[in-house]
């Protein structure tokens, strides 16, 4: 019987596969950490006082990245590229989930929607961060190579998550509850396909580097499938 705790088993005992497991989750935390960075350096003035807060989140995410990194480097393995299919982070914002990168380059203050809009997908992308981080603690929190790092990790997603959700009741009060509802819907939407298919390509990889019966690889294909439909008829 295929189990996730079994799979990631196979990820972690593999240094090609757990290299390319790292090289994704690195690169998406950095490419977090500096969404994030710009955010909080161009908060409009009405904004001001969220701006520590989005730079925390940032400051915390490029910790993760280096993290990943960390793993890494203990067994002597080098990061890989990372396969376009797979880039979680670019493939979002492709699709219009989180502020384009053209506008977070400028040198010029975001409006108070870009805000109530960065915060909603934030709001989404956390929520997937923080339940994947669960579920790895629940299968290796005490790992000896890896249950320091993803309870640490699990912990800044899990107050991530809070933040965005506090954030938001805020500005639902503020009179943005429309905005708000709007963009989560739209977000949600979008956010469940992109998930759907960046995990057919990193299992397709990671079955091909862990030499996966093609029974086997057609029964986690299924599965991704069944988990989108589940998410976007009643999840």
């Amino acid at each position: 019987m295929l189990s996730g705790r079994g799979l990631f088993q196979e990820i972690i005992d593999d240094d090609d596969a757990f290299r390319l497991f790292c090289s994704i989750a690195a690169s998406g935390e950095a490419q977090g950490g500096w969404e994030n960075g710009r955010i909080a350096a161009l908060v409009p003035e009405s904004m001001r006082a969220l701006a520590p807060r989005i730079a925390r989140h940032g400051a915390d995410e490029d910790k993760h990245g280096r993290i990943f990194n960390a793993l890494l480097r203990k067994r002597g393995l080098e990061p890989v590229p990372v396969p376009p299919e797979t880039d979680y982070t670019m493939l979002l914002e492709a699709r219009g989930i989180g502020l384009a990168h053209e506008k977070l380059r400028r040198e010029e203050p975001l409006t108070e929607e870009d805000i109530v809009v960065y915060l909603s997908h934030s709001r989404v992308t956390e929520q997937r961060a923080a339940d994947q981080m669960d579920m790895l603690v629940t299968y290796f929190g005490d790992h000896p190579e890896l249950g320091k790092a993803i309870r640490m990790i699990c912990n800044d997603e899990s107050n991530h998550l809070a933040y965005c959700h506090e954030e938001l009741l805020g500005l639902v009060a503020d009179g943005h509850g429309r905005t708000i509802h709007r963009v989560l819907r739209e977000s949600a939407l979008t956010e469940i396909r992109v998930h759907r298919d960046v995990s057919l390509s990193v299992m397709s990889r990671m079955g091909r580097l862990l030499r996966w019966p093609r029974a086997k690889s057609a029964a986690l294909a299924s599965g991704i499938h069944g988990m989108y439909a589940y998410e976007r008829f009643g999840g």
